[in-house]
């Protein structure tokens, strides 16, 4: 039965929304690879405030879901994970601290720098509509 996610395409507050936070999984699956912080809802919990705790567990930062991009599937039958992805655009602020447990790495990245880059689960596709919001 596929599980319900969240995601954050965070930028700094004040600052560059074409610089987006990244952090690299400690654990599987994917584990090494880079994605945009998130994580499972859990039960009884709703979905902004999932966002907002799984950004502050993972990241150590404040998060205000301003905008809802999209949902997306995430289908790996190779990691047998079945997950639907809500991901949400906003405004990170306080200071950068990782989680080791589930984090080794967390940085700011250019947006088309992120973009390049081979990210877990579908969080390629979820930046490319993150960068369609965004004006030229």
């Amino acid at each position: 039965m596929a599980k319900a996610t969240v995601t954050g395409v965070v930028f700094p507050e004040g600052g560059n929304p074409r610089t987006v936070l990244l952090t690299r999984r400690n654990v599987q699956p994917f584990q090494g690879y880079w994605c945009l912080p998130g994580g499972h809802i859990d039960d009884g919990e709703t979905v902004k405030n999932a966002v907002r705790r799984e950004i502050q567990e993972e990241t150590g930062l404040g998060f205000e879901p301003e905008n809802f991009i999209g949902f997306f599937d995430e289908i790996f039958p190779e990691h047998r994970f079945h997950a639907v992805v809500l991901a949400f655009s906003g405004p990170g602020s306080g200071t950068l601290r990782h989680q080791p447990e589930e984090v080794t790495d967390i940085a700011w990245v250019p947006l088309d720098q992120a973009l390049s880059m081979q990210l877990a689960f579908n969080h390629n596709l979820v930046l490319q509509c993150y960068a369609k919001t965004l004006t030229p």
